[in-house]
């Protein structure tokens, strides 16, 4: 076993425990969505204002969806009025501002929040806004272990509320028109799907470049559940290459590969998984590895599925679904997927064959459109959690060193 421990249900916090199981346990007076008629508008928030640029996706739909941009949240002073300038340009208001999430969940003239924190505050706040009766968009992974994966989820469930998921990579339309393609046996009996994503610099190195220092931020608020340490700039601007923030590729790059699979598929979530990595290339402070290979077998399914990252190389990355009728190709996986027959098979893929091309809507659209009409979102929480199997899984393995398995019943996951 590699040095540290991991437990199958816990993250590496030292969260009290007990705290956590009583507040869990609370039956709280969950807040009502607002029923909305077609001229209302949705009051709309955005927590976590860095690099994943949802403000700057959001404003372009804002007099299609018919939505108020009216609140942006970061602990990060310099992100937060970066943030609230690109709003008020775009609208001609500013919104309010704020440091804690627990203030924007507290307007009650705000109805939907787009959630894009760091991985290891996802859970905790996705539970606070659905319980405070807001629709919520929240980035993915949607957990760091299986306890808090698990409490997540029960809390959508009983809250009623809209939540997509930000794997929005199976929005795209050609991912859409893949899956309509293979539903249709158009790649035959599929039997292995491959992911290869390499690059030379890991994708924390340049955020962690990023000037921050501690007066500029609340660092507490960011650390959460987190161990208490003191303020250290790379943590905070580089948190996707510390494990206490974020579990590494398997957790990040792999989970919209994986929710790729199982949205073309129709696949839940793998039987077993096995992973193996380290840090090879880029030996510094940060604990995230910089290599990873993980095998996830779907036997119900009856394939199996291959993903690794490596860093220190930009070459050899590629997508690929295999079946018997031949091979499709979405390693440009925003273009139009490619197709090649197998040359040995008697129904092969003729020369020269395209998929079709299938509609679709941008995901954070279809996010806006269910709140208003109360819809099941493109991604929602059951697809979150699928692909949060995975990674744990991916995880547990790579930490222990061993094979682990998924019992669905008991919602867990254990060596075996």
């Amino acid at each position: 076993m590699r040095a540290g421990s991991y437990d199958f249900h816990m993250s590496s916090s030292n969260c009290n425990r007990r705290e956590f199981l009583a507040a869990a346990a609370v039956t709280t007076a969950l807040r009502p969505q607002r029923v909305m008629g077609a001229n209302d508008r949705i009051g709309l928030a955005v927590i976590g204002c860095g690099n994943r640029g949802h403000v700057r996706e959001v404003l372009p739909l804002l007099a299609e969806t018919n939505t108020d941009f009216l609140a942006v949240c970061d602990t990060w002073r310099q992100q937060r009025e970066t943030a609230a300038a690109a709003v008020k340009q775009a609208t001609g208001k500013a919104p309010e501002q704020y440091v804690n999430y627990h203030d924007v969940l507290a307007q009650k003239n705000i109805d939907a929040v787009v959630i894009a924190t760091p991985d290891h505050q996802h859970c905790t706040m996705l539970v606070d806004a659905v319980r405070a009766g807001k629709d919520v968009y929240i980035e993915k992974p949607l957990a760091m272990n299986m306890r808090e994966l698990n409490d997540a989820v029960d809390a959508v469930k009983r809250s009623g509320g809209v939540v997509q998921v930000g794997t929005q990579v199976r929005s795209w339309a050609p991912s859409v028109a893949a899956r309509a393609f293979v539903a249709a046996g158009g790649l035959g009996k599929i039997f292995k799907i491959e992911q290869s994503r390499n690059s030379y610099y890991p994708y924390w190195q340049r955020v962690s470049e990023r000037p921050v220092t501690e007066a500029d931020v609340d660092w507490k608020a960011f650390l959460m559940r987190s161990r208490y340490r003191p303020f250290e700039a790379d943590q905070y601007a580089g948190w996707y290459g510390y494990r206490d923030f974020s579990l590494g590729p398997h957790s990040q790059l792999m989970v919209h590969f994986i929710d790729l699979v199982h949205f073309v598929t129709g696949a839940k979530y793998p039987k077993r998984v096995v992973a193996m990595g380290g840090t090879w290339c880029w030996k510094d402070k940060r604990t995230a590895p910089d290599s990873i290979e993980v095998v996830l077998e779907y036997p119900d399914d009856g394939f199996l599925v291959r993903y690794n990252s490596t860093f220190g190389t930009s070459d050899n990355s590629y997508i690929k679904f295999f079946g018997t009728r031949g091979v499709m190709d979405a390693t440009r996986w925003n273009e139009p997927w490619k197709l090649k027959g197998e040359k040995a098979a008697a129904d092969a893929i003729p020369p020269g064959a395209g998929i079709p091309v299938v509609e679709s809507t941008d995901h954070m659209k279809n996010f806006l459109d269910c709140v208003r009409s109360r819809k099941t979102p493109a991604a929602p929480i059951e697809a979150g959690y699928a692909h949060a199997v995975a990674a744990l899984m991916a995880d547990a393995s790579y930490v222990h060193g061993t094979r682990m398995v998924h019992d669905p019943s008991k919602r867990a996951i254990k060596a075996g």
